[in-house]
């Protein structure tokens, strides 16, 4: 008899586990694809704000080459400057003007003393007066001697003279047969020692007065001398009152001058530079100095004003990585304009015609491959493109390739999204 208890059924219960198992395995199967699936998926493109970008399109035409040097200064021409050395040996009194301050060609900058100059221009002034005395002693003496030699030599004239009208006289009266031939030999022979003497006593005379001129001559050296000795004295005793000598301002010395301070002859006291006579020193990075040449033109920005200029001079030096690029203004300097003004420069190094350009990017250099963000015509998007770019200026680099015109790329940084190919615009 069968109990009311149920009946074993094995292989009803191996069906439900094995049917357990087959739901398991289509489970995790589904889950494993659905996990493949969703890691082939692309993440979603960042969004980035579109007033954080800075933009710019791709322009054909022509475009100049440029570098800029934003770290200049004007400094002086070397021919507006004016180095007022000491004289002598002296010491500051005074200082009358500071450094800054305009002056003109007669403004007295400082004051110096020279107590031993003093003496010495009072002994060129002595000097000049006893030499001026020996002069005048010299000349009276010689011109005594001179004119006891002239009242000589007209004696000897008188004498002559007399002689010979007796010697012409008495060959009359022997021509006649008045006379003797004895007494007219006679008057003849004082006639002719007469005239041997005249003539030395002329030329006693002579050679007096050219040796009284080697004298004075010599005298009158002695004088010069003492001139200009004494006008050297005086200019230094005059340059004891240090003047501007030209317009400009006074400009600081590397070692400032103070009261009581003695200073040796040569040492510069004073140096004051001509304001409308400044020259643009930039320092341009040596990288981009290489294509800098002499004549080249540049524009000089002063933040009060652009002054158009050239080159001049290039540093062939270079200090912490720049060099030293002079150029001279052609234009006035806009008031204000002094001596240590910072101001920047850009250098025209080439004018290049139908040229394909755009923006320099914030990163990348020229002659390189850049990778750009060119935004979708429509602007709500960006994709990463390859650009091969050449020569670049300031504010502009040249596209070789992978850019076209009228296409708008993404020139701010944008390096924080290096590892996406792609951005949204918002």
């Amino acid at each position: 008899m069968i109990s009311g208890m149920d009946i074993a059924r094995p292989d009803l219960l191996q069906k439900m586990k094995r049917r357990r198992w087959i739901l398991a395995g289509v489970v995790v199967a589904g889950l494993a694809v659905a996990l493949v699936g969703l890691s082939r998926l692309k993440p979603a493109a960042p969004t980035v704000d579109r007033s954080t970008i800075w933009p710019d399109t791709v322009k054909r035409g022509p475009m100049v080459r440029q570098v800029r040097g934003s770290t200049g200064t004007l400094v002086p021409r070397e021919d507006s400057i004016e180095l007022i050395p000491a004289q002598t040996d002296a010491t500051v009194v005074r200082i009358r003007v500071l450094p800054g301050a305009k002056v003109t060609p007669d403004t007295i900058l400082m004051d110096l003393a020279d107590p031993q100059l003093e003496q010495e221009l009072l002994n060129a002034k002595l000097a000049l007066r006893a030499s001026q005395a020996d002069y005048k002693s010299l000349q009276a003496t010689l011109e005594s001697t001179l004119m006891d030699k002239k009242t000589a030599a007209a004696q000897v004239n008188s004498d002559y003279t007399q002689d010979q009208l007796q010697a012409q006289t008495d060959k009359a009266l022997y021509d006649l047969g008045v006379i003797a031939g004895i007494a007219y030999n006679k008057s003849k022979n004082t006639a002719d020692q007469l005239t041997v003497q005249h003539k030395l006593s002329q030329q006693q005379v002579e050679v007096n007065q050219r040796a009284i001129e080697v004298q004075l001559a010599s005298s009158q050296t002695k004088i010069d001398q003492a001139k200009a000795l004494l006008d050297l004295y005086q200019k230094q005793t005059q340059a004891l009152e240090v003047r501007a000598g030209i317009s400009g301002a006074v400009a600081a010395l590397t070692v400032p001058l103070q009261v009581g301070q003695h200073v040796t002859a040569g040492t510069s006291v004073a140096e004051v530079i001509q304001l409308d006579k400044l020259k643009a020193a930039l320092q341009i990075a040596e990288t981009q100095a290489r294509d800098i040449q002499i004549g080249q033109p540049a524009s000089i920005d002063t933040h009060n004003g652009v002054i158009p200029g050239h080159v001049t001079r290039i540093d062939p030096t270079v200090v912490n990585g720049t060099r030293t690029v002079d150029v001279e203004l052609d234009g006035p300097l806009p008031p204000g304009a002094v001596p240590s003004l910072s101001v920047d420069g850009t250098i025209d190094l080439e004018r290049m015609t139908d040229v394909l350009y755009v923006g320099r990017p914030a990163l990348g250099n020229e002659n390189s491959t850049l990778s750009l963000f060119r935004i979708d015509p429509d602007g709500k998007g960006a994709t990463r493109v390859p650009v091969k770019v050449g020569r670049a200026s300031v504010n502009s680099i040249q596209v070789l390739e992978g850019l076209k015109g009228g296409d708008t790329v993404i020139l701010s940084d944008m390096s924080r999204w290096d590892n996406v190919d792609r951005i949204r615009l918002e």
